[in-house]
């Protein structure tokens, strides 16, 4: 039998499996001095427009607002959200991640998606978001696999 590996993950409360796991899939965080050269690691909360639906079963079922933040990593982003008083992560490698940009904003990854509203602070991570694409170009240039 094949052993899948959850890349969305309680992580309400500390757990050194999940810890693993996170560090495998995206690297471990930055550190303070890594952190301040790049410009920062974390972005400003946002505001999720939706889910796809193999992650609704996440977000609030109320009338409440789902929020997202995204940390940076080594070999990828760790997006963080809550529902109640639940923590999800997940984690998505660098070759994995895809950015859309139209009349709303989408990460995709997984078979996964979240599309996030064109708010203030969407607007105000735009700096954010442009690091994050650096980092994957980056990435993908020192991984490409040789062309046939």
């Amino acid at each position: 039998m094949i052993k899948t590996i959850k890349l969305v993950l309680d992580t309400s409360y500390k757990n050194e499996e999940h810890d693993q796991l996170i560090n495998d899939i995206v690297g471990k965080p930055l550190s303070f001095f890594q952190a301040i050269r790049v410009g920062g690691i974390g972005s400003k909360r946002m505001i999720i427009e939706e889910f796809s639906p193999n992650l609704r079963h996440i977000a609030n079922k109320s009338a409440d607002i789902n929020y997202i933040n995204i940390e940076l990593r080594k070999m990828g982003v760790l997006i963080r959200f809550t529902k109640g008083l639940t923590r999800f992560s997940w984690a998505i490698p660098f070759y994995q991640l895809i950015f859309y940009n139209k009349d709303c904003s989408s990460i995709h990854a997984q078979g996964k998606y979240i599309l996030i509203k064109k708010s203030k602070t969407f607007h105000e991570n735009k700096d954010f978001f442009d690091l994050i694409i650096s980092h994957k170009l980056k990435y993908d240039q020192l991984h490409a696999h040789p062309k046939l």
